[in-house]
């Protein structure tokens, strides 16, 4: 056992796809984990059903040291009983969905209120060490100034909101609110916060659900036609977990932490695909006849300070798929 043997920590929202990998995680090195699920008024198609959970209850260790407990991210309080002893509180509950009709309602409130929520719950509870938010890339790369090639994007940026409201980029501007409300909170109550920001999550799933990112990929492999015209950062689940982790663990980490592993047009994408499984049927042609849109670089040297070693991009496609098979929601 580490040293983490016997200590206490919380994962908000711990049915979602990076949660889940967060908690296995936790319990393999030893933590006491409390884990919020959503309440069911939160998103659109829960069912208060048990299925969200078993993943969860079936992990190493689960039975011993894992405790679900329900909170509401808009229920100001709802976080004070759950963190309260407490050394770590990992923030990843946000919701992340495409398909969005009122942004606000779905998207903005729940993503800036709810981290608001968890926040000041935190500065009541003395116990608490560090809190670890998961952000995202949408927070830090979209501020109308161009990405090319030869631009390295890093953690010095910071996405434009109004920026984001133009281009109607209604998730990336819920992750850009509450990730600055966030550090203008925890810098008026002294509190001591660490930023995760990653690009595309990819890599196997736990839960039983199809999460948005995994969607991506399993768009491209189950008959789509076209490809889209977009260039992302990619990185591996276990990555994102694993540096959660690290950041709350290792004393000199501070500030925010880019996770992207490389970042490829979707044309790429699916070339490693085709690679990797030569029978698929994948999109031979873009959505639209416009210039591909270029890539450009994010910087890996604060992560890399964490000891992350990534997993690389076909690796964790590979596993994307092979998941997503072995799941069901595929079959070839």
């Amino acid at each position: 056992m580490s040293s983490s043997a016997g200590k206490v920590v919380c994962v908000t929202g711990a049915s979602g796809y990076i949660a889940s990998w967060l908690v296995k995680l936790l319990l393999h090195r030893g933590y006491t984990v409390k884990a919020t699920v959503r309440d069911p008024t939160f998103k659109k198609d829960y069912e208060d059903d048990p299925k969200k959970v078993d993943h969860l209850l079936k992990l190493d260790g689960a039975k011993e040291r894992l405790q679900l407990m329900k909170a509401n991210l808009l229920d100001e309080g709802s976080f004070d009983p759950v963190v309260e002893g407490c050394e770590g509180v990992f923030h990843t509950a946000s919701p992340f969905y495409h398909d969005v009709k009122d942004p606000q309602a779905e998207l903005i409130d729940p993503a800036l209120k709810g981290t608001l929520n968890v926040l000041k719950s935190c500065a009541k509870s003395p116990s608490i060490k560090r809190v670890v938010l998961t952000s995202s890339v949408a927070a830090v790369a979209y501020n109308g100034k161009p990405r090319t090639p030869e631009v390295v994007v890093d953690e010095t940026w910071f996405s434009d909101p109004d920026f984001c409201r133009e281009s109607k980029m209604w998730y990336v501007l819920s992750k850009t609110l509450a990730e600055d409300a966030a550090w203008k909170f925890v810098k008026e109550n002294n509190m001591d916060m660490v930023t995760i920001n990653p690009a595309m999550v990819i890599g196997p799933l736990l839960q039983p659900t199809l999460n948005t990112s995994a969607a991506a990929v399993l768009n491209l492999i189950n008959g789509a036609q076209t490809f889209q015209n977009l260039t992302l950062g990619w990185i591996n689940v276990k990555d994102v977990a694993n540096a959660h982790i690290q950041a709350f663990e290792i004393p000199s980490a501070s500030g925010r932490y880019c996770l992207v592993e490389s970042v490829k047009h979707y044309s790429d994408v699916v070339k490693i695909l085709r690679e990797l499984y030569s029978t698929l049927q994948l999109p031979e042609r873009c959505a639209d006849d416009k210039p591909l849109i270029p890539t450009y670089q994010v910087s890996k040297e604060r992560t890399k300070t964490l000891g992350i070693e990534f997993i690389p991009l076909d690796v964790s496609l590979k596993e994307t798929v092979d998941s997503l098979k072995e799941k069901k929601f595929v079959n070839f």
